[in-house]
This record gives C-alpha cells, structure tokens and sequence, in this order.
C-alpha cells in the first residue's frame, strides 16, 4: 500500500508507544518484516512522563500511564534518524505537541531528514490552550494542526484519531479535507483500575489508555465508519492479536493495520500476521491484499 509517495512492502506497521524508538526491539524481531515501524510519540523537548506504575494488565487488556516518556526531537534525530537510514524498512515519527505551533515546529525539524519517511500526528495530548481537550476531539481544531504540519514538510502524513471525539468521523473528514494523507485510528481508550486493598486507584495518574483484545470491536466499528466517509487511505488500530484481527479491518476498510499490545506479549506476531495474511490472499485466490480492502462494507 501506499501512503502519498511512501510505498510499504505490506500492509503491517508497529503501532506507536509499543515499539520505542525501533533500535532496541530490531534486536529481537526481524524488522524487516515489518510495512513500516512507527517510533514513540516525540516532543519537542524531553519529558520524563508519569510516575510508577504505569501499566496494569486488565482481562484481555492492557492500562498504560507512560505520560509520553521522551528524549526530544533533537535527541532523536542525532541518535536514531542516523541508524533508520540504514534500514530497509521506513520509520514513521509519532509527534505530539502542547500547541498547533509546536506540531508545526516538529515537522519543520524533521523535514528531510535522513532516516525519517514520514509522520503521524498524535492529537490525542492535551490541548493547554483549550482547558486540557483532546486537540483530536473538535474537528476544526484537528483540521488547523493538520493543515499547519502539511504546510511544514513534503513527509507523508498520517493523522492518528481519538475515539475520545463524539464524531470521530467528522474528524476524519475533517483531516483529510486538510491535507492528510492517510489517517489511523483507533487510540487508546480512557480506562481505570483500583486496588480493593489499598482501595485506591492502582495508577498513580488514575486514569490510563486501555489497549488489547477488549477494545478490537469498538476500534473495528470506527474504521469501517471512517473508511466509508473518506477517500484516504485508513490505517486500523486496536487489538490486532492475529492474522485474522488484521483481516478484519483490512475486509472493514483498512489499507494496513498497526500491531501494538500483542507485540508487548510476543514479538513473533508481526510474523505471523504478515505470513498469515499472505496465506490467506493466496487461498482466496487474490493477486493482492488490497483487493480485500472494504469488502465488508459499501465502499
């Protein structure tokens, strides 16, 4: 598939926050398997993220509270854009800003830079200039990022959506009309645990991402309403475990699919899912896996 000009040798990516920056995790998986990687989210400048703990597994979930943990774009670009230009598979930068101003700025840094084949935009962090909403919950808010991140680089830029926006739809449509290339969705879902003996919140921020297998139908009904109402490509996330998770949202209306929590678990999966869909394709007698995308629906 293809996102603007960046062609992905299949349609299976890492999902952003599970697969740090790539340079540690290609130790343990063969990435070259993989469509494209995409890095943890990126600030402009370091943050040290929330305190201890923050994961709690949840039946058929995952909590997390990282708090967007980062090392800052400057650091990013000198110690890991250099070792990505040397790889086969592209890496896409998650970025995440406190203001439209500071998404624009990142992707002026990371504009032609070396090792850096495209960008998702994060507006899932909090809008400080809006009493702390998500930037990615009002779409005209979503359409000024957008539009000011497109008129900061040539990258290919996908838009990550929050399934926090009461129409993530109007969102989509919203980012596309403003120059996305493609968007992904879904984020994580806000989620909670409490300790019965301490009887206290189990995370120290109270309140994290939900990620797993317990939020694959909801993330696979907002794809296949977003996939019917714009013509960019759709990148599905949200509980992608398998070969036949990935189909699902692929037959929904996704181009690709993003792999997070499920890697967390075993990094064999990507494997397993790019082999299987290709085993697939092949029983049902396809010359591609695109051929796939949307059959479910009226697309």
């Amino acid at each position: 598939m293809k996102i603007a000009e960046l062609t992905l040798k299949n349609p299976v990516m890492t999902a952003s926050g599970t697969f740090g920056y790539g340079v540690d995790e290609a130790q343990k998986v063969d990435i070259d398997v993989l469509g494209a990687i995409i890095c943890k989210g990126i600030f402009l400048r370091s943050r040290e993220g929330n305190p201890q703990p923050r994961l709690v597994e949840t039946p058929a979930g995952l909590l997390n509270s990282i708090g967007l943990q980062g090392i800052g774009v400057d650091a990013l670009i000198k110690d890991y854009a250099t070792v990505w230009a040397k790889w086969n598979t592209p890496v896409i930068v998650n970025i995440c800003g406190e203001s439209i101003d500071e998404y624009a700025e990142l992707a002026r840094r990371l504009d032609g830079v070396d090792g850096v084949s495209g960008l998702e935009v994060n507006i899932s962090c909090p809008n400080v200039h809006k009493g702390c909403m998500e930037f990615g919950t009002d779409p005209d808010v979503a359409a000024q990022i957008t539009s000011r991140v497109r008129g900061a680089t040539k990258l290919p830029l996908m838009v990550k959506l929050t399934p926090n926006a009461p129409d993530i739809v109007a969102v989509a449509q919203a980012v596309a009309d403003a120059g996305a290339d493609a968007v992904s969705l879904i984020n994580t879902i806000v989620g909670m645990a409490i300790d019965v003996e301490t009887q206290k919140p189990v995370l120290p921020n109270v309140t994290g991402g939900l990620s797993g297998p317990a939020i694959k139908p909801i993330a696979l009904a907002m794809v296949y309403k977003v996939a019917q109402a714009v013509d960019i490509p759709v990148i599905g996330v949200g509980g992608i475990a398998s070969a036949s998770d990935a189909l699902e949202f692929i037959l929904a209306g996704a181009s690709a699919v993003q792999v997070g929590t499920a890697a967390m678990i075993s990094p064999k999966v990507f494997t397993d899912i790019v082999d299987g869909i290709d085993e697939y394709v092949r029983k049902s007698n396809l010359n591609s896996v695109s051929q796939l995308v949307g059959k479910a629906g009226l697309l």
